[in-house]
């Protein structure tokens, strides 16, 4: 049998849909987790403690990785979301739909594969940028939106100790 329809030597309408996401996807972008027909995640068949919900971003944190991360999140990322991650980005300004802020309480609260799969995936409006980020560069924008959220919800406890004794002695 082949993938051509008998009668008229053509590809299959769902063929054809496969034949361009093979396409489109090439081997090194592809999702790490089994996606569904839709390109959803089967969670279902993960073990609890592989599915995306509960997994963390599996690179050590390192100013390069974060300085990675800008450099990908500056391009990807800020024409909607903004250099500073609020949803106010050029292209949200121009009319097309607001993104939701990283500094959200729901955002912050998310575990880092939520984001993750975001950027793979897409959601919403947003489209897959699995073909445009390689998953480390993807892990590197994650780290870097968290640097963002803690930049803009950091209290003095989370300072180090010697900085925030310099701090307080401002009186700032």
């Amino acid at each position: 049998m082949t993938d051509a329809d008998d009668s008229t030597g053509k590809l299959k309408d769902e063929q054809v849909v496969k034949k361009r996401r093979e396409e489109a996807l090439p081997e090194r972008a592809a999702p790490i987790y089994p996606i569904d027909e839709s390109g959803h995640v089967k969670a279902d068949l993960l073990p609890q403690s592989a599915r995306p919900d509960s997994q963390v971003n599996p690179l050590p944190v390192t100013m390069e990785l974060l300085k990675r991360g800008q450099e990908r999140f500056n391009i990807y990322c800020s024409p909607c979301h903004s250099e500073a991650g609020d949803g106010n980005g050029m292209v949200a300004r121009r009319g097309f739909p607001h993104p939701p802020t990283y500094h959200s309480d729901k955002l912050r609260k998310a575990p880092d594969s939520h984001i993750y799969g975001v950027i793979t995936n897409g959601y919403g409006v947003m489209y897959s940028y699995a073909d445009r980020v390689d998953p480390p560069d993807r892990w590197a924008i994650v780290a870097y939106i968290r640097a963002l959220q803690l930049s803009q919800h950091a209290s003095a406890a989370d300072m180090p100790a010697e900085a925030r004794s310099a701090l307080e002695k401002s009186g700032k």
